[in-house]
């Protein structure tokens, strides 16, 4: 196995994503199309994010969640998802959801059809954010609900990120006015993610990723994800934007 301490130093992300649309749409699709191939569906109320959901959904009755994967955060019953991988649809139809194949660049969706919008851990994957954010604004109605989760600080960027196919991490203040450009608020955020701290951890999950795909699938699907479900904490809201010194990921719901 290589030195785990230099396969996850540090750095900066590059000045400019040099791969092309359709490259990380393929190392988006080769990740995530064995992930769910080999993972079962959890159960939404099993996230921290439940409470929250119920109490958007008193107020919502036409909920959109783009790219769940088989990590959905809205309910299956009445949630329209849209996502790319087939393994994930065919998990979700299995499962009663009403879901369609597409990308968040190009919504097979009516304009003004949600009035909850979620976009968990997505935005960071496509090559065209803005599109990806008019098309989340396209489909929302005048009064809607977005939830939305990014990695924040380019700074803090790592070849995990390459890894997973993010194509960037977020200043906050840019995707502050990016929100706003389109009509949205920050209402309040919390510190997010499952991701682990020990970056030799990180490192050690990634190797075995390349290298023993299957057995990594395993023991992901059936001891880290299990394990990181049952140590979640609370997520322990804060007015606007929050400070977000040292945080690796936010969660924000928005409002139009």
């Amino acid at each position: 196995m290589p030195d785990t301490a230099a396969m996850s130093s540090v750095r900066a992300a590059p000045a400019a994503d040099t791969r092309s649309p359709a490259d990380l749409v393929r190392v988006n699709r080769r990740f995530y199309e064995a992930l769910w191939a080999e993972a079962a569906l959890v159960d939404p109320s099993r996230f921290n994010t439940w409470p929250l959901v119920c109490e958007l959904l008193g107020d919502a009755t036409r909920p959109l969640e783009v790219a769940p994967g088989l990590r959905p955060r809205l309910p299956l019953a009445g949630t329209c998802f849209v996502d790319l991988s087939h393994a994930a649809l065919r998990g979700l139809h299995a499962h009663g959801a009403q879901a369609a194949h597409g990308m968040i660049g190009a919504l097979p969706c009516a304009d003004a059809s949600f009035d909850l919008v979620c976009a968990f851990d997505i935005l960071e994957h496509v090559a065209d954010d803005d599109t990806a954010l008019d098309e989340l604004a396209r489909v929302a109605t005048a009064h809607a609900t977005l939830l939305l989760s990014v990695p924040l600080h380019p700074q803090a960027w790592t070849a995990f990120d390459d890894f997973v196919g993010h194509c960037r991490r977020y200043e906050p203040a840019a995707i502050e006015a990016k929100l706003a450009r389109r009509g949205f608020r920050i209402e309040r955020s919390a510190i997010y993610g499952m991701q682990p701290k020990s970056s030799r951890m990180l490192a050690i999950g990634q190797w075995y990723l390349t290298h023993r795909r299957e057995r990594a699938m395993w023991w992901y699907n059936r001891v880290f994800m299990p394990l990181g479900l049952r140590f979640q904490k609370p997520l322990r809201w804060r007015a606007g934007l929050a400070d977000t010194a040292g945080v690796d990921e936010v969660l924000l719901v928005c409002r139009r």
